[in-house]
């Protein structure tokens, strides 16, 4: 257990107090949690990269962090009605595919290696600038319909794509690739 693995224990520790600060209307705190939280994960991938921590547990524990915190912020905002009930399904139904193919290929003995597609980055990269637009607008009492609105047409399309590009992905891996004995 190093530095940035304790950095990333902490952000899914984040992920309950988040939660709550949404649901108890605390959105001033669930946007401050959130920017922490963010700010952890540049700071535990930054300490990992540079002074050579890399770990295997971290490697696993780090996705799982940053999904847990982007699900969960993306469900509680839904059943608070702070953004489309069909957004969240959208957003969560792909995490859901990811890793059920993820298991899939594991139950089957062909292990489909872990590699984040550009299409993922800029997905991840819309889904964090509308939580945090849309935590902001709320905690801080603005009005920014507009750009939620362009964000929200972004996260759409962007996981829409991402999960059809890691569909495809993992149909060609699991069809073409012999299982480990």
């Amino acid at each position: 257990m190093n530095l940035p693995n304790i950095i990333t224990l902490m952000r899914i520790i984040l992920v309950p107090v988040i939660i709550w600060a949404i649901a108890s209307h605390q959105m001033k705190l669930a946007f401050a949690i959130f920017i922490v939280a963010g700010v952890s994960d540049a700071i535990d991938g930054f300490l990992a990269k540079r002074f050579n921590m890399v770990t295997e547990i971290g490697a696993l524990l780090d996705p799982v962090a940053d999904k847990a915190l982007l699900v969960s912020i993306y469900m509680t905002l839904g059943i608070s009605g702070s953004i489309p009930g069909w957004l969240v399904i959208l957003v969560v139904s792909r995490d859901v595919m990811i890793v059920g193919a993820v298991i899939i290929s594991w139950l089957l003995q062909n292990p489909i290696p872990m590699n984040p597609l550009m299409v993922s980055k800029l997905n991840t990269a819309a889904q964090v600038a509308f939580a945090a637009l849309v935590l902001a607008s709320l905690g801080f009492g603005f009005e920014a319909a507009a750009f939620e609105t362009i964000l929200m047409i972004a996260v759409a399309v962007l996981t829409s794509l991402s999960m059809v590009f890691y569909l495809i992905e993992w149909t060609r891996h699991m069809s073409t690739t012999e299982p480990s004995p």
